[in-house]
């Protein structure tokens, strides 16, 4: 997908710091001079041509409940039954397919870390895999923003 001039500084404005008050989307759109109606377009836009992931906060999770990274090994004739399962779960978020014995990666989120072990449990259940649960022991905080233009 060829970028548009609105798309180029809308992914490079708010890799970071999207606003924090009741209209974001519209403060964003002051701050790029379009409308809101022009800025939602747009991020449905990149959204349907699989531009962008996601749009919104990452927390601090030991500050707001658990998570865990998690990874199964599927056999790939099941691949795609398996992600549509485990993407069910609203506390599963960040699913990749890996070149691995454990192909299916994702992040699992909750209050708590039974939460947690609870769908570690039904996902089990569901699918007749054993979860690899990796739990964080350290966090390592790298920039993940990414500028199209090739500077930082």
């Amino acid at each position: 997908m060829q970028l548009d001039n609105l798309s180029r500084r809308l992914i490079e404005r708010y890799q970071h710091n999207l606003p924090l008050c009741a209209e974001p989307w519209q403060a964003m759109a002051d701050e790029l001079g379009c409308s809101e109606a022009e800025l939602l377009d747009c991020l449905q836009r990149l959204d349907a041509a699989g531009v962008l992931s996601r749009v919104g906060p990452v927390f601090e999770h030991s500050r707001a409940g658990a998570s865990t990274l998690v990874a199964l090994a599927v056999p790939p004739e099941r691949l795609e039954q398996v992600a549509e399962l485990v993407n069910r779960y609203p506390e599963v978020n960040h699913n990749y397919l890996r070149e691995h014995d454990y192909n299916l990666w994702f992040v699992l989120t909750g209050p708590d870390r039974q939460t947690l072990q609870r769908c570690l449990r039904d996902i089990e259940g569901a699918t007749g895999l054993l979860p690899l649960d990796l739990p964080m022991r350290r966090a390592y905080r790298i920039d993940l923003g990414f500028s199209l233009e090739g500077t930082p």
